[in-house]
């Protein structure tokens, strides 16, 4: 059987070589299955491409999918499922923090009848008290919003063709990769892994970018933030009838005194209620303009590409 290897890159170039060289030495040790190994260059500005075209052409398994600009990670992706050709897909990072050793372990859960492999990071490896915070923050909230646990998932994961197929037939623009692949409820294997340290560079997420993500990821799987704007209006409704009830009571026994501070009070929560809610449905908005647009996932640089079909 032939399998294929899904490696979305940017700004590698320094350590691309090496890295690739590590996976496809472990990949040679898999006598019993052919592989055909696609590196997605997500609009790299360094040399990446470069070191990679040179590596296709001393591996036969080897192919290069070079983006025209950074479409981002998520298409990269999508790009890669797209041209896999193999009876399964492996997805993995090429820093190794995906470790190409389990790779046999995801094999031999497939053909034992999985049509997913979950790599699931067993800890998070090294990473500040605000990030986990906000990465169980974020899990927390898309579990109890959506009903789907994506906690401690990875990108790193092996997918069945039929699988793929169903993936890459889903229409939506805006995509969240670990989200979409339970969302489509194949069975599952989940297999753990430690997260090793980047061998060089440093990840090209920020918080601000992540945020981002977030908020894409949940706005992409749930209306509930539209629904708790609601829940929030007749909240704050039935607040106003109670102390508009206790106003007119004072005004009526001539206990009414000067109500500055309360009515500053009310106009910062209302007024704070009324941009919140038009946060939230501007969220939405941006969703609906991004897909009615139906520009394309990806751009192929063809000539800075290195496909053998």
């Amino acid at each position: 059987m032939e399998l294929s290897i899904v490696i979305p890159v940017y700004n590698e170039a320094g350590a691309i070589t090496q890295n690739l060289s590590v996976i496809a030495a472990e990949l040679n040790e898999i006598s019993e299955h052919s592989f055909q190994i696609i590196i997605v260059n997500d609009g790299s500005k360094d040399k990446t491409a470069d070191e990679v075209r040179s590596l296709c052409k001393q591996n036969n398994s080897l192919e290069l999918i070079s983006f025209n600009r950074n479409f981002g990670k998520e298409s990269a992706l999508h790009a890669g499922l797209d041209y896999a050709s193999g009876d399964a897909v492996i997805v993995m990072d090429s820093d190794l923090q995906h470790p190409p050793a389990m790779i046999v372990d995801m094999i031999e859960l497939w053909m034992n009848g999985a049509k997913v492999v979950d790599g699931c990071k067993a800890s998070r490896g090294r990473e500040s008290v605000l990030s986990a915070c906000l990465s169980k923050g974020f899990y927390y909230l898309f579990r109890k919003l959506t009903r789907i646990d994506i906690e401690n998932n990875s990108d790193f994961k092996l997918l069945d063709r039929e699988v793929v197929d169903a993936y890459c037939e889903l229409s939506e623009r805006k995509r969240f990769f670990r989200g979409m692949i339970p969302y489509l409820g194949f069975h599952t294997k989940r297999i753990l892994f430690e997260v090793p340290e980047r061998c060089s560079g440093e990840s090209s997420w920020s918080r601000f970018n992540l945020f981002k993500f977030a908020l894409t990821a949940l706005s992409s799987f749930t209306s509930a933030p539209l629904h708790l704007v609601s829940l929030m209006s007749m909240l704050f409704f039935m607040a106003s009838i109670l102390i508009g009830g206790i106003a007119v009571y004072d005004k009526i026994t001539g206990d009414a005194v000067t109500g500055f501070t309360t009515v500053i009070l009310l106009i910062l929560i209302t007024g704070s209620l009324i941009m919140f809610a038009l946060g939230q449905i501007g969220i939405y908005i941006e969703q609906m303009f991004d897909e009615l647009k139906k520009r394309p996932y990806y751009i192929v640089d063809k000539k800075n590409s290195y496909l053998k079909k």
